[in-house]
C-alpha cells in the first residue's frame, strides 16, 4: 500500500504553488493598474493646463460609460429631484 501523506504533500505544494501564481498576478495587475491610473491623471493635468474643468471632463466620461437608458434615468431623476426642491 502506497503512503497517503506523500499524495497529500504534493496536493498541498500544488494548492500553495497554485495560490502563490494567483497573487502574484494580481499582484502584476495591480502594478499595471497603478501606472494607468497615473496615465489618467497626466491627461486631467494636461487639460487643466489647456484651460479645461477637470470636474466636468470625469463627469462627461463617467456619463459616455453610462448606455443610454440609464443615463436618461439619471437625468431625469435629477431633474425630478431639482423640481421637487424649487431648484
Amino acid at each position: 500500500m502506497a503512503d497517503g501523506s506523500a499524495n497529500v504533500e504534493g496536493a498541498t505544494t500544488v494548492a500553495a504553488d497554485r495560490l502563490r501564481s494567483f497573487i502574484e498576478r494580481v499582484e502584476r495587475l495591480e502594478e499595471d493598474k497603478a501606472a494607468i491610473m497615473n496615465d489618467i491623471k497626466e491627461v486631467y493635468a494636461e487639460a487643466k493646463g489647456e484651460g479645461y474643468d477637470v470636474k466636468t471632463l470625469r463627469q462627461v466620461v463617467k456619463i459616455r460609460k453610462m448606455d443610454r437608458a440609464d443615463r436618461q434615468e439619471a437625468e431625469a431623476l435629477l431633474d425630478l429631484y431639482l423640481s421637487a426642491i424649487g431648484e
